[in-house]
């Protein structure tokens, strides 16, 4: 998701947003620590996906 898709996201989408990157992030941390994990690249982008939206977070918040 890029940083474009992401401002134009209202604060509750942000955070539901989060919360489902979380819980993939969740799972695919446990997919690799079991040796299912295929596509590794995936935790990379999870990640900034995460950062990316609380970074939006915080400047809005800092807008207010």
């Amino acid at each position: 998701m890029k940083a474009k898709d992401i401002a134009q996201l209202t604060t509750d989408e942000m955070r539901a947003k989060e919360q489902d990157y979380k819980k993939e992030l969740f799972n695919l941390r446990f997919q690799l620590a079991t040796g299912q994990l295929e596509n590794t690249a995936r935790l990379r982008t999870v990640r900034k996906n995460i950062a990316r939206i609380k970074t939006a977070l915080r400047q809005t918040e800092s807008n207010k």
